[in-house]
Formats: structure tokens, C-alpha cells, sequence
């Protein structure tokens, strides 16, 4: 098996809004002096076994931090605001107001290879002529001539694959559009005037899915403007559907008051489209072509369902059916504090800057937590053993240059079907500040540590035992303490009939579930410092002085992920 690498996630406050689970302040309150939960607070311990857990647990790299609202806060409970949108390949910018006229997609001249999905140039399919011909005499005044592909440098596919060339190698995205989807489509989209509702003429039969769609769109606007031209619903068609005074009318036609308007005759009932003209499509249900094509051509020349999914639209079924993709844009996005609104994290304006005018991330406001065993067992023997005690550090390290004060609380038995007891050896202890002093200064404060944790009377074993209140370990601002644990049995066995009382719910005793034998603790965890004056937007201190401190106090649960307890 596998080994496996102890993990910790931190639990963002959203998962509270809807009343589930206690809040800090209650947590800290039913915390006793051992690092265990009262009783009456099981209930309510945070479960990470829960099905909605998964939703509220993120590793502390991926959280961010109000430092107004002194909260974590999580990608899911963040308010985005857009900043700019553009296309990833040529990095232009594209405006707000153009993304719903032309899509998505960038316009120019940027595709994805249909095969490899890497990035198509554009290229003349005839290659210039040698310098060192004749008639070549003077290369600069003969500028290469058409026609020109796009080819991928990766897969070398090209769109000769497909029989596309273009005329000129400027406006690729409108050349292409023009070759896919003919001159029907672009006079719907683009070159009807605004307000014409007509549908095409009988001999044009649009063949492309956005011609069809535009010519639907154009017959059933015909069809409501014919069927509220009159009768019943007559006063409704000088407002259109879209008004909010529409609303209104629709309601008083169906509740009986018509408001003065008397039926002039009965209105004509809207039909469907029932010719190829008007938007209609018969399917082909002869596949006898397309298994001659699948028999000749093989896997190689289908298309698979990542390829089928990268397409702009669907049908694609064979190699020579897959068109060039058009870029698809990105954006950058500002994040907010959805409480009181302020900017946690807000990128360059510009498309090239990578970089971040503001980004608060919890790695610097929080202490980070990483756990690991104190006796590292052997490579064979990496799972946990079931009711053998077994002893894990845990580490927290102090980001701020602040004095945290650290209290820890976690149930006596972990939830969940197979119970584990833990126990917090000290459950409260300090953080030093993060001081700027000299890198090699930590190094010798870790020394001075060990040397104290080596002056300790060794157990019965010639080992080194923990003391209940001490930590174990110290350094500059960093902190280890030992957490032992003792795994439970997977055996999934019906208890005593003596401990079985009446209106107990019966056990379950099912098989063992994916992930069930991973040891999970809930870790509940209260920070306390004194830090400068919480400030506004503006930057002013509110109602105390620049250089006051006041308390400030954090409190969150996380989950230590130990390892796989050893199944019988």
C-alpha cells in the first residue's frame, strides 16, 4: 500500500452561516483545561466525516483573511468583481460590452488545435520562392501569396485536413465563420437591420446550427408579433413581453379583469416551424455512410470524447469534421469580504502584470499547522495499529510579529462510526512574535531546545517521554506539542447485549466505506494577540488612537489527518 502523508485542512467560517455547528465563542467556552469538549457540546463537535464537510475544508494556501472583519475566508464565500477580460494567447483585452455580440471566443486570429489543443500559426501553403532563382529578383518586392492554412507545430495538423484555406492571413475568425457556416448566418446575425423580424426566403435553407437558430429566432418573432396583433391579448403588443408593465397585464388577463379591454375576435393560435426555410431539421437516421467512414478510417480517424467536448459545436464524429478552436477568454477577478466589503485580493489592471496590487492570505495572518509522527515508524509498518497508543507532534509557526496565545480543543473520541480516543498533551501555549533577526539565529534556538528536551529523565524504554502541560519542543516562533492517539478497531462487530439499552438507535453495520479507515481529528483551535487598531477603507484608525493596541482573537476548526488505521 501506498504510504501516506499526514495532511491539515482549516475550516472556513461560511460553513456556520446556516446555523450548523457553534461559533468561537462557544467552542472556547465548552473547551476544558484538558484540551477536550464538554459533553453537552458533542453534539455539535464539527464532523469532517460529514458529507457537507468537503465543501468547507481547504489546505490554509488556498484561504484568504479579512483583516477588517479578522475572518478567513474561503474561494466559495468571496464576492468576485471582474477586473478585465482577455484572450490568453494574444493577450489583448477585450471590453465588456462586446462579449455579447461575439461570445466567449476570441475574434482574431488565435486557435487551438482541434487534435493537441496546442496553438495554430498561420502559414502559406506555397512556399516563397528561392533567392537564388532568377526570377526572383527581388525578394522583398514579392510578398508571398496565397493561399495560407493554419498548422500546428506540435501534431502537425493542418486545416488542409479538413479542405479550409484562406484567402488572406488577416481576419482568420471571420474567414473561418464565413467558410463554416456561409453567407445565410452572417446576414442573420450581422446584416439584418435592426427590427426586421422577417424570416428568410423560401430558397434559402440554412444548413449551419447559429443560421438555424437565428431563423427560428426570426420565425417565432414573426409568429408572437402576428398572435398579439389582435384578439384578447391586443393591448399587450405594444408593450412586449420584456416591459415590466406586461407583468401586470398578464395577470389581470388570467385572474378575469381584462381592465376595460373587451375580446375583439379570437386570436390566432402560434404554429411551429414545419419547412427547412423556417428553422426546421428532419434527422437523418441513415447511418450506412457513417459505418463505411468508421470502417475505412478505424479508431484513428474518430474523434474522442475529449476532442468531441473541445468543439464550439457539436455533431463532430470523425477526424475530418474537426474544425479549428477558437481561443476561449479569461478574465481577472477582484475578491471582497462578503460582509463588509472590503478588498482581500485584487490583481493588476494590466493583461501581461502578474502580479497582485493587494493579496491577504491566511499564511500570513494565521499560524500554519503541520503534524507528523515522533517516532517515524519503519517502511513496512505505516499503517496505524488498532488500540496501540501512538504519539504524533504537532507543529504551529507564527507568521504575524505578534505574541499568539494558542488554545486547543478536540473531542475525547473522534465521530464517526469507528471512535478513536485523543488526547492533547497541552492543550495552551504561546507563539513568539516573528521577529527580523538573522536567519541562523533560529538554528541555534532550535539547538538550545533540543538540548533542553534531551535534559529530560528517559521512560522505562530509553526514550524520551512527554510531559502532560509541557511543550515539546520550542524555537523562535514556532511551537510543537505532542498529541497522542490510540486508533480504533475497524472490526465491525453488534455490541453487548448489556450495553444495548432501550430506544438506542441500532448500530450500523455495514461494510467499510471508501476513506473510512483514514484517521481524521478535529482540531478546534483559538488564537488571542494584540494587534494595531482595526481601520477603515480610508486608512483611519476608528475611534482610538494611531498607536493603540487592542485585543484581537480568531477562532477556527481544522481537521489533522494521521494516516490508515490497519484493517483486520
Amino acid at each position: 500500500m501506498a504510504s501516506f502523508t499526514p495532511y491539515t485542512y482549516i475550516q472556513c467560517p461560511c460553513y456556520d452561516a446556516n446555523g450548523n455547528g457553534h461559533t468561537g465563542e462557544d467552542q472556547a467556552e465548552n473547551a476544558t483545561d484538558g484540551g477536550h469538549i464538554d459533553d453537552d457540546a458533542d453534539e455539535n463537535t464539527f464532523d469532517p466525516r460529514s458529507p457537507r464537510s468537503g465543501y468547507s475544508l481547504f489546505p490554509l494556501e488556498h484561504l484568504l483573511y479579512c483583516d477588517v472583519c479578522q475572518q478567513i475566508r474561503c474561494p466559495r464565500c468571496v464576492a468576485e468583481e471582474l477586473v478585465n477580460i482577455y484572450c490568453p494567447n494574444c493577450l489583448f483585452e477585450v471590453a465588456t460590452s462586446s462579449l455579447k455580440t461575439e461570445g466567449n471566443r476570441c475574434t482574431r486570429s488565435c486557435f487551438q488545435c482541434p487534435i493537441c489543443i496546442g496553438p495554430l500559426s498561420v502559414q502559406a501553403l506555397e512556399t516563397a520562392p528561392d533567392p537564388g532563382l532568377l526570377q526572383a529578383e527581388n525578394p522583398a518586392a514579392q510578398p508571398t501569396s496565397g493561399p495560407w492554412i493554419l498548422t500546428c507545430s506540435y501534431c502537425h495538423w493542418t486545416s488542409t485536413e479538413i479542405g479550409v484555406q484562406f484567402d488572406k492571413p488577416q481576419g482568420i475568425s471571420a474567414q473561418l465563420a464565413k467558410l463554416r457556416n456561409g453567407d445565410d448566418v452572417n446576414r442573420q446575425l450581422y446584416g439584418s437591420p435592426v427590427g426586421d423580424m422577417s424570416p428568410l426566403k423560401s430558397d434559402a435553407v440554412p444548413d449551419a446550427t447559429k443560421s438555424r437558430f437565428a431563423t427560428l429566432k426570426s420565425f417565432y418573432q414573426s409568429q408572437l408579433a402576428e398572435s398579439t396583433s389582435g384578439g384578447a391579448v391586443a393591448g399587450l403588443g405594444e408593450y412586449g413581453y420584456s416591459s415590466p408593465a406586461a407583468l401586470s397585464r398578464i395577470m389581470n388577463i388570467y385572474s378575469g379583469n381584462l381592465g376595460g379591454l373587451k375580446p375583439k375576435g379570437r386570436a390566432p393560435v402560434m404554429r411551429e416551424a414545419d419547412t427547412p426555410a423556417e428553422g426546421l431539421r428532419l434527422s437523418d437516421l441513415d447511418e450506412t455512410a457513417a459505418q463505411a467512414k468508421l470502417r475505412s478510417g478505424g479508431y484513428d480517424g474518430s474523434v474522442t470524447i475529449e476532442q468531441a467536448k473541445a468543439q464550439v459545436e457539436e455533431g463532430a464524429r470523425f477526424a475530418d469534421e474537426l474544425w479549428p478552436i477558437p481561443y476561449l477568454l479569461r478574465s481577472k477577478r477582484s475578491k471582497r469580504c462578503p460582509v463588509c466589503r472590503h478588498i482581500i485580493s485584487k490583481p493588476e489592471s494590466k493583461v501581461g502584470n502578474t502580479r497582485w496590487r493587494i493579496r491577504l492570505v491566511a499564511n500570513n495572518y494565521i499560524p500554519s499547522i503541520s503534524i507528523r509522527p515522533l517516532s517515524p515508524p519503519a517502511p513496512a509498518a505505516s499503517l496505524l495499529k488498532p488500540l496501540n497508543p501512538v504519539q504524533f507532534l504537532l507543529t504551529f509557526k507564527n507568521p504575524i510579529f505578534e505574541d499568539v496565545k494558542v488554545t486547543l480543543a478536540t473531542p475525547a473520541v473522534t465521530p464517526g462510526r469507528f471512535a478513536s480516543r485523543v488526547t492533547i498533551l497541552c492543550p495552551q501555549f504561546s507563539l513568539d512574535a516573528n521577529t527580523d533577526t538573522d536567519m541562523y539565529l533560529e538554528d541555534v534556538l532550535k539547538d538550545g531546545g533540543s538540548k533542553e528536551r534531551q535534559r529530560r529523565q528517559p521512560g522505562e524504554d530509553g526514550m524520551q517521554q512527554a510531559e502532560a502541560g509541557k511543550v515539546w519542543e520550542r524555537g523562535r516562533n514556532w511551537v510543537s506539542i505532542v498529541v497522542e492517539v490510540v486508533p480504533a478497531s475497524l472490526r465491525n462487530e453488534p455490541p453487548p447485549a448489556l450495553l444495548h439499552k432501550d430506544g438506542d438507535p441500532e448500530p450500523d453495520l455495514s461494510p467499510l466505506k471508501e476513506n473510512e479507515d483514514i484517521l481524521e481529528i478535529p482540531l478546534f483551535v483559538h488564537l488571542e494577540w494584540e494587534g494595531e487598531v482595526s481601520q477603515d477603507q480610508v486608512g483611519t484608525a476608528i475611534g482610538k488612537e494611531k498607536d493603540a493596541k487592542e485585543k484581537k482573537e480568531l477562532a477556527y476548526w481544522s481537521v489533522l489527518g494521521l494516516g490508515r488505521i490497519e484493517q483486520a
